[in-house]
């Protein structure tokens, strides 16, 4: 890449405003090459313009955004509901003719927070709004030095039919400088010269001007921060202790519950055993009480038997029969033989014991 087109690429803006700078293109003329360009540094030179003097310029500067290019017909409230998707819409300030009250198509946005201004500037630019590409930049009027308005020949950007073309600013910075640097001549009219070496890309934004901070500011911000570091902290410890009981008395209830399941699963078990022995039991004397009436009524059988065990048994009963009437009629012959021989013998004895009294009475002497 060439030095030249390296050139054309590379881009500076403007830290503090100068008529005769920002009516160059490159920030190294040293001549007003326009009546608006002279009549700006007119004003600036005697001092007829006061930027903090606007009475209607309230709110803070660090916080506002300027809002240009806006369609004639955009009302406050649509342009409202539009940037109060960057943040917190503090106040807004629509700009109108005196005499007509017709919007002039610039506005002054405030927000809540500098970090809330800061998102509408970098995501807010370049958006369309009603059918018109806006063009959004910080408050300029109020936080850069030696700031002159459009209507006395200064102002930033504005279009080549006008013939006010003025550069520096977000739409249209300084292109680097192509031609020697007249450094003697800018330092003599109080012109900051271009930052060789510094250049930035076309594509890079520039940041909006910070607020300066005294020691009693960072220290009041230092310990803001940390009381609210101390807050969210202690508000965490307190929801990750409540989430921890909540946690605790969770695990005890399961505990509980399973231990209520146990003892019901238990005593469930054991009524379930207890009714199952009793039915058992039930089912043993019903048994019982079947056989026995089987035995008392022997035509009758078991249900389950078949006819082949039917006959089977009978058969068998019958045999036992027979066999325990012949062993009784044996017995009792037996019996009858073995009483017999009893008395025959107690017969003997009997006549004996007479026969020896009667031989014992015939030859007594007190008979004689």
């Amino acid at each position: 890449m060439s030095v030249r087109s390296k050139n054309l690429s590379s881009v500076f803006y403007a830290d503090s405003y100068h008529p005769i700078q920002v009516g160059s293109i490159d920030g190294t003329d040293v001549v007003p090459h326009d009546n608006a360009v002279y009549r700006a540094q007119l004003c600036s030179s005697i001092g007829l313009y006061d930027p903090l003097g606007d009475p209607k310029a309230t709110g803070d500067p660090y916080c506002t955004l300027f809002v240009a290019r806006l369609s004639r017909l955009t009302t406050q409230d649509t342009l409202h509901k539009v940037m109060s998707k960057y943040g917190q819409v503090k106040n807004l300030r629509l700009v109108r003719d005196i005499v007509t009250g017709a919007s002039r198509g610039y506005a002054f946005v405030e927000y809540e927070t500098e970090r809330e201004m800061r998102r509408a500037y970098m995501d807010a630019h370049h958006l369309i709004v009603d059918d018109c590409e806006i063009i959004v930049d910080y408050n300029r009027q109020q936080l850069m030095p030696g700031w002159i308005p459009r209507r006395l020949g200064g102002g930033l950007s504005g279009k080549k039919e006008s013939g006010q073309l003025r550069f520096g600013g977000r739409e249209k910075p300084f292109r680097a400088p192509l031609k020697p640097i007249p450094y003697e001549e800018l330092k003599k009219l109080g012109i900051p010269p271009p930052p060789e070496g510094r250049y930035m890309s076309r594509f890079q934004v520039p940041s909006p001007p910070r607020r300066e901070r005294s020691l009693s500011d960072r220290e009041e911000q230092y310990y803001k921060h940390r009381r609210e570091s101390d807050n969210r902290n202690r508000k965490e410890d307190t929801l990750r202790s409540s989430v921890d009981i909540k946690e605790e008395h969770h695990r005890k209830s399961s505990r509980h519950r399973d231990d209520d399941h146990s003892r019901g699963r238990s005593s469930s078990e054991r009524s379930g055993r207890y009714h199952e022995r009793s039915s058992s039991e039930k089912e043993h004397l019903h048994w019982r009480s079947t056989n026995k009436d089987n035995r008392s009524s022997s035509e009758k059988e078991p249900p389950h038997r078949s006819s082949n065990d039917k006959d089977k048994h009978l058969h068998r009963r019958s045999t036992d029969k027979d066999n325990r009437s012949s062993s009784e009629k044996e017995h009792r012959h037996h019996r009858s033989s073995n009483d017999k021989d009893k008395h025959s013998r107690k017969r003997k004895e009997r006549d004996e014991r007479s026969q020896t009294q009667g031989k014992y009475s015939r030859h007594s002497p007190h008979k004689d």
